[in-house]
């Protein structure tokens, strides 16, 4: 109350009242620019990033056991260049609220937008990216208590509950052996839905049921490529690695949040993906075996086209494992169901290779015969002879069977060697783009030289564990991938979607991959990659118009604390990107300018460093 006060009291108070708005808003004018980056200017962009507290700053550096001069050797490194004259960059931290972000996959976002999308086909779940004055320019902090993930082995049996801080599955599933909590730890049992007592001994069965030789699924090498979908924590992909089968685990961010980011956590290959109304990111006659257990998809809807999407990435002869009740139930509803899958399938030229228990096992047809041998107006139709199978960004699902092109029907199937002869055995589908066999094995003998090159630049500071999640930004062929066959990673090939769709390649080779646009934010949780491989990505973007800034951005929040980027670039690119190091808390390990150079090209390999905010930081004491 002021009634007490006199009039000049008054005056003082108001006097003061102003002074502190001033301050607050003259702090908004000279930090606004830094905290909203230069694309997100307008009321819709402080609407959107209201929620950043801090700016990038305001943060703790961790040493790690590797180096503990982290600021002051990169430091040195900028002198050395003789670059003492770079201007530097900022970047602010994001809300601790934001610490498993991802941009395209963000349901706040659909909402804030008023999205008009239809929940019944799974549309919210697709990805919807933020027009650029509302992204998030700012820096993913770890949660609190982050540590430096568990590695490889170890880490496919249990993972650092404070990494992923997220229990309510153990409970939700506690009957399934999903996953368990035990102290700082979350461990996978290796159960299922419809595998409660192991992941193996569920694969060996299904082996067992297409008399594969010694319960093996990998069928002596000719099954390599897997489709797990609707994979929960990827129990089944992880299983699946000691057979020399390599799965792409696929999950959408649906009720049960982060079972993709448990999977990648664990050093197993994921996606975050649905099937909804798009084609899924992998070209035709990708997968030798897709799977479902009990993985809640109604197949039958919209005519099958949710079979009919698996049915196009499916190889000549491949096989799709089902493991739900309608496959062995007896009340009505899931016979009827049963009944209309059945009929189907039949109808698609598919047929049942094995049936026991809770599991179905259909196969393809391995050429186009049977689709001429259907009756005149049978349902469903082939696709038009225009439509390209492979063309997978942002294209929409139909509703009809992709015959096999006249090669696949000739061979009566795909053509492919076994694996591992498959990796370096020049496939088919080279035909495709033009490329002869001495060009694919030119290019592998070249990428094999270079991944030499690249480990014994990173030597000093990785052991053999250090990497298990490796992603590579313009894979082309899939070489880098393979000359690292045998390391104890895997590899995320990412094939530009406005280029030669060379993932078909890659895929033909006994690896895994998906198309992307380096314009928009990948679809994964943060914190997933241990090292991106960026082979002229930033000259590419920029040729598009698109910002460096937003693609160092991205990197960093997929990249792990610790983590590594190798960039192969022209020198200007290397020396934008040297400009950013410091705000984005990066440290420069090696330049090959003088030593590994190949063309105009030159190897410049950075690490994140670890840190926390001062909030998470407080925690941890």
């Amino acid at each position: 109350m002021s009634r007490g006060r006199s009039d000049g009291s008054q005056q003082k108070h108001l006097v003061a009242s102003i002074c502190v708005v001033a301050i607050f808003l003259g702090f908004l004018y000279v930090f606004g620019g830094s905290i909203f980056g230069s694309q997100n200017g307008g009321s819709s962009a402080l609407e959107y990033g209201r929620s950043l507290k801090r700016l990038g700053s305001s943060y703790l550096g961790a040493e790690d056991d590797n180096d503990g001069n982290q600021d002051e050797s990169s430091a040195s490194f900028k002198q050395g260049e003789g670059e003492a004259n770079i201007v530097s960059k900022s970047f602010p931290v994001c809300d601790d609220r934001h610490s498993e972000l991802i941009p395209c996959l963000d349901r706040h976002l659909i909402y804030q937008m008023r999205m008009k999308l239809d929940l019944s086909v799974m549309e919210h779940y697709e990805r919807h990216c933020p027009p650029a004055e509302r992204r998030y320019n700012c820096l993913i902090p770890p949660p609190s208590g982050y540590k430096v993930p568990i590695k490889w082995p170890q880490s496919r049996d249990e993972v650092w509950k404070a990494n992923i801080p997220h229990t309510h599955l153990a409970h939700e599933k506690s009957d399934q052996n999903w996953m368990v909590v035990k102290g700082e730890k979350i461990v996978f049992p290796g159960g299922g839905t419809h595998f409660h007592y192991g992941a193996d001994k569920y694969i060996a069965s299904i082996a067992n049921m297409l008399n594969f030789s010694n319960n093996n699924l990998n069928n002596e090498g000719r099954l390599r490529t897997v489709l797990d979908v609707g994979c929960g924590v990827a129990s089944f992909g992880a299983y699946l690695l000691s057979s020399d089968i390599i799965a792409m685990s696929l999950a959408p961010n649906d009720v049960h949040q982060n079972q993709i980011q448990f999977a990648l956590e664990r050093g197993i290959p994921a996606y975050l993906g649905v099937l909804g109304t798009k084609r899924l990111p992998y070209p035709s006659r990708s997968f030798e075996l897709a799977h479902c257990s009990r993985c809640r998809i109604d197949w039958l809807q919209r005519d099958g086209i949710l079979l009919l999407e698996l049915d196009r990435i499916l190889r000549p002869g491949g096989y799709f494992a089902y493991s739900s009740p309608e496959a062995y139930a007896q009340d009505e509803e899931d016979l009827r169901i049963w009944k209309e899958m059945s009929d189907l399938v039949g109808r698609m030229c598919w047929k049942i290779a094995a049936k026991r228990n809770q599991t179905v096992v259909w196969q393809k047809h391995g050429t186009n015969d049977c689709y001429m041998e259907r009756e005149p107006g049978t349902r469903p139709p082939l696709c038009q002879s225009d439509d390209d199978p492979d063309a997978v960004w942002g294209v929409n699902m139909e509703a009809c069977i992709t015959p096999y092109s006249d090669h696949d029907n000739r061979a009566e199937g795909s053509g492919l060697a076994a694996w591992p002869a498959r990796l370096t055995t020049p496939p088919p589908r080279l035909a495709d783009f033009g490329y002869s066999n001495e060009m694919f094995e030119k290019d592998t003998e070249l990428w094999q030289r270079r991944v030499e090159k690249y480990w014994d630049l990173l030597s000093p500071k990785i052991a053999s564990n250090t990497l298990r999640n490796i992603m590579d930004m313009k894979a082309n062929m899939g070489s880098f991938a393979a000359a690292l066959i045998d390391k104890n990673v895997w590899v995320m090939n990412v094939v530009p979607h406005d280029g030669p769709n060379t993932l078909k390649i890659i895929y033909d080779r006994g690896l895994i991959g998906t198309t992307h646009d380096w314009c928009e934010a990948f679809s994964t949780y943060p914190r997933t990659y241990d090292l991106l491989h960026a082979w002229t990505v930033f000259s590419d973007i920029q040729k598009k118009g698109c910002s460096l800034e937003d693609l160092l951005i991205e990197m960093d929040r997929v990249l792990r604390p610790t983590g590594f980027v190798i960039v192969r670039d022209k020198q200007p690119v290397i020396d934008s990107i040297k400009k950013y190091l410091s705000a984005l808390h990066w440290e420069a390990i090696d330049s090959s300018s003088d030593s590994v150079q190949d063309g105009d090209e030159v190897v410049f390999i950075i690490q994140k460093k670890m840190w926390l905010t001062s909030e998470s930081f407080r925690d941890t004491e």
